[in-house]
């Protein structure tokens, strides 16, 4: 072997144990994440009312926690706190048909609504972006905008800062961001009741009632201009 060659292979490992390195510190902050969000929901303790979101969120799904056997832990992932899902259960997954982007500018609340529709199914899974292995709630409201030519920040409590606010649900249209229980949870609302979100590990990205209510909305935000009722 000559002396470039060993040079190489030596960059090589550095390199190797420098990115396990990193992944190790990832994989123990999440952990800490995870520990520290579930004895917050179990205890009742923290910030954003986590408890009545999670009692709110797991009935809009059609059960209690307490029925299903879903513990507060378990649900942590839902509010984006904590919590994963095994990208492995989901092998095999179907990635949904390329989005066909619309011109720069032009997009609406009906654009909105259409792209993100392109998404039901996939599965919820905590820190995900991709529509391959699963999104969370706002990963999947920032693909949806992206795909439309628009860029949102990852997380709620940045995306909930963008566009113009909106007054009240009542004033709500198709497109607009609803961000409840002080920023735990994002979705797109759909007209007429509806919404579409990415909800807690084991569900899909799924159209259902609208779940939130004035009382417990911290903000609404429209991105791109409004467009009509789906």
């Amino acid at each position: 072997m000559s002396m470039t060659e060993a040079l190489g292979r030596m960059q090589g490992i550095q390199s190797m144990i420098a990115e396990l390195t990193r992944s190790t510190q990832t994989e123990s902050t999440a952990a800490a994440l995870k520990s520290a969000a579930a004895t917050s929901l179990a205890t009742g303790t923290g910030t954003g009312d986590a408890g009545s979101f999670t009692e709110a969120l797991t009935a809009a799904l059609g059960g209690s926690a307490s029925a299903s056997g879903t513990d507060p832990s378990s649900l942590a992932g839902g509010l984006g706190l904590g919590g994963t899902a095994g990208i492995g259960a989901f092998k095999g997954l179907t990635a949904p048909a390329p989005a066909v982007p619309v011109a720069a500018g032009s997009a609406t609340g009906t654009d909105v609504v259409a792209m993100a529709k392109k998404y039901i199914g996939v599965p919820y899974v905590w820190g995900g972006t991709n529509p391959a292995t699963g999104m969370d709630c706002s990963g999947f409201t920032q693909r949806v905008f992206k795909d439309l030519g628009v860029e949102l920040p990852r997380v709620v409590s940045d995306q909930m800062k963008q566009g113009t606010p909106v007054a009240s649900l009542a004033e709500a249209k198709p497109g607009d961001l609803l961000i409840s229980f002080g920023g735990n949870h994002i979705s797109i609302y759909l007209g007429n009741g509806k919404a579409i979100d990415a909800p807690v590990p084991g569900k899909t990205i799924q159209i259902r009632d609208a779940w939130e209510q004035q009382s417990n909305l911290t903000s609404i935000r429209r991105i791109v201009p409004a467009g009509g009722a789906s």
